[in-house]
């Protein structure tokens, strides 16, 4: 039974999610503020956490900042009550998983949840995989350039394991969105680009300056080598 924290202030919302989500076999904890998520998060073991843009003592983003930097591997799906684009960017440019504006579908919830929890659980199939400089452990979700290791979200490091499988052939974005999402993009749907940006601006360009990752317009994203 999948582990998922549940922080949001809005604490009827709040029973509503816990119900659902235990008949859908979770095992949920709920918390309404960040205070007490940081102290959930040092006291026990979560799968998942589901994150909301506003708290009464801080910012969600600001929380989503922390977990990245102490629990890389760690899903987080954010919610927001407003939905707006900004909000979106951000919490994708600041490592989220996934993204939904509330009030939202708890069976699309659910869905986005099992997704991420696929990715993140998976068996590891590939341990290693190297092109260059560059080297990425996915066992770890550990990239190494120059003996500088980059620590990357879950879905960071898919990406990053399509991209390298295929080195130097160009992924098509739904195939890739497929595989490092756990689901087809929909129209309008920004997440695969800023989580490729995000693992762009992680590695950083090869030493003479040239992209890691580049765009093929009507084709997709391709990692070239040196």
């Amino acid at each position: 039974m999948s582990e998922l924290l549940l922080i949001d202030d809005d604490q009827e919302l709040c029973e509503l999610l816990v119900s659902w989500l235990s008949q859908e076999g979770f095992a949920v904890v709920a918390c309404h503020d960040g205070q007490s998520a940081r102290s959930l998060l040092v006291e026990a073991n979560f799968d998942a956490v589901i994150l909301d843009v506003m708290l009464p003592d801080g910012s969600g983003l600001e929380l989503l900042k922390q977990l990245r930097n102490e629990h890389p591997e760690l899903p987080v799906l954010m919610l927001s009550a407003r939905g707006e684009p900004l909000d979106r960017i951000l919490g994708l440019e600041l490592g989220a998983d996934d993204y939904l504006a509330k009030p939202c579908d708890p069976r699309e919830l659910t869905a986005r949840l099992r997704a991420v929890l696929r990715r993140s659980q998976s068996p590891v199939a590939v341990n290693h995989l190297e092109l260059g400089d560059l080297s990425y452990s996915s066992a770890r979700g550990v990239a190494t350039i120059d003996q500088h290791e980059v620590s990357l979200t879950v879905s960071e490091g898919r990406i990053l394991e399509a991209l390298l499988e295929r080195q130097g052939e160009p992924v098509d974005k739904q195939a890739l969105a497929q595989f490092a999402l756990g689901r087809k993009l929909t129209l309008y749907d920004r997440s695969l680009d800023m989580h490729v940006s995000n693992l762009r601006r992680k590695l950083g360009p090869h030493a003479d300056g040239r992209p890691r990752i580049v765009a093929l317009r009507g084709r997709g994203y391709l990692y070239q080598g040196l």
